[in-house]
């Protein structure tokens, strides 16, 4: 990670730590290294439902413009809408700003290139050096050098039109419960489902520029179970702020992570001599039942560090079309670039539709093995490696558990935090464990 951009982009709180200065400065030199050296480079913009997207895609559009790029304003569309768009429309980079699952006050800005995927380490880096140079020396046109907008109200029906093409069932006959999480898929994902032939019920579908993420979507799931439910509906499927991950209820209320679609979609995928190589890429994050479960279906698998760039770039280092994350960032790389949370629903669903089962049978694939996590809120996650108190608590846990059980502890990517996670098979006895983590790190971190 560098100084501005983490994981997945540039974050922070709007205004504050991510302000329009630095969303211009992101504009400019992001602009001008993606673009390659072109002399009118065309740049496609999307953004979710925050009230703070309006400031940062304008000075964002500023920034693009004053380097003489051509920019299409999107609107609101998901992630993954932005990086197909980019290809559509031979642009030479996308640029999303959302800040995924994170709550409304924060926001954030992530680059795809031409190719639709996003950026490498080392484009980043350059992106960075450009924004901390002493004397700002990239162009400055003027007169018809500068660059111009235009608002683009068709292209996310054009992404809608594809996602359709790549099921084969009908979705007529099932009742589906959609959250869009006040999010980006607020609009597109009850249009696709019922395009597709389902009974929709869309909650968190009224977005009013401040309850994106608020108590609904992917990271909320509670209401949408109570809802499928109520509807006595076949499934439910969650999507996040920014429509790049999805979680899915099973018909009894039960919640389908992104562990058991890898298994489910990599299954149905095998048999169909479809999944390339029989592997599926995932993190160091995935439950220990999801590596039981594959290797029972005799699938492959390959483990990534957390996030789903890292996921991207092993799937196209060993040439593998499906992976993702227990979070619900699924990647079906013969599709879409990156990870697609209405294009994993919809792959999941035609999954369901043709084996003719439903959902909580087709999770039977996999036992989940319990799993306590614990977020820690810390001033300065950076300290947190080489900290000898940090690595004594873990050792001592590690033992205890032996062969039947991990520990896993991280900085994480996007936020201050430091997250304590343990599986095993006595949910109590991890509690217990992960506790005595959390109460290391936060004596030593906070």
């Amino acid at each position: 990670m560098g100084k501005y951009f983490g994981t997945d982009g540039v974050r922070g709180v709007a205004n504050k730590e991510l302000t329009a200065e630095l969303a211009y400065s992101i504009g400019r030199c992001g602009g001008y290294v993606l673009a390659g050296g072109v002399e009118r480079p065309k740049v496609v913009i999307g953004m979710d439902t925050r009230i703070s997207g309006l400031m940062l895609e304008s000075a964002l559009v500023a920034g693009l413009l004053s380097i003489g790029a051509d920019v299409i304003r999107l609107g609101v569309v998901s992630t993954p809408g932005v990086a197909y768009i980019a290809r559509l429309l031979k642009a030479d980079a996308g640029v999303m700003i959302s800040a995924s699952h994170n709550p409304v006050e924060d926001n954030g800005i992530k680059f795809f290139g031409g190719d639709g995927f996003k950026l490498s380490d080392e484009t980043e880096n350059r992106i960075e050096e450009l924004m901390d140079a002493e004397t700002d020396q990239l162009p400055r046109p003027v007169g018809g050098g500068l660059g111009t907008v235009i608002v683009d109200e068709e292209s996310r029906y054009r992404y809608l039109d594809y996602l359709k093409t790549t099921v084969n069932e009908s979705f007529s006959g099932l009742k589906i419960v959609l959250d869009c999480a006040n999010g980006a898929a607020y609009e597109l994902a009850p249009k696709l489902f019922r395009e597709l032939g389902a009974e929709v019920i869309a909650i968190g579908a009224e977005p009013n520029g401040l309850n994106i993420n608020e108590q609904c979507g992917s990271t909320h799931p509670e209401h949408l179970k109570q809802e499928v439910l109520k509807h006595n509906a076949d499934l439910g499927l969650a999507f996040d702020g920014d429509a790049d991950r999805l979680i899915a209820i099973d018909e009894t209320g039960a919640e389908v992570d992104g562990d058991f679609i890898l298994c489910i979609c990599g299954d149905a995928m095998n048999r169909a001599g479809k999944l390339k190589d029989s592997t599926v890429v995932s993190t160091v994050m995935s439950n220990i039942g999801f590596y039981k479960a594959t290797e029972k279906l005799a699938l492959k698998t390959a483990k990534t560090a957390v996030g789903d760039r890292y996921v991207m770039e092993e799937m196209r280092r060993g040439g593998y079309n499906l992976g993702g994350e227990q979070s619900g960032h699924v990647i079906f790389l013969d599709y879409n670039t990156t990870g697609d949370g209405m294009l994993t629903a919809i792959q999941l669903v035609d999954t369901m539709k043709a084996s003719g089962k439903k959902l909580s049978e087709l999770k039977a694939l996999m036992t989940q093995y319990p799993q306590v996590l614990v977020n820690v809120r810390v001033e300065d996650k950076s300290k947190y490696e080489g900290n000898s108190a940090i690595e004594q608590a873990i050792a001592t846990v590690e033992q205890h558990l032996g062969d039947n059980g991990r520990v896993l502890v991280r900085a994480s990517g996007t936020e201050s935090l430091i997250r304590v996670m343990a599986e095993g098979p006595d949910k109590d006895e991890l509690e217990q464990f992960v506790s005595q983590i959390a109460d290391v790190v936060q004596k030593e971190l906070v």
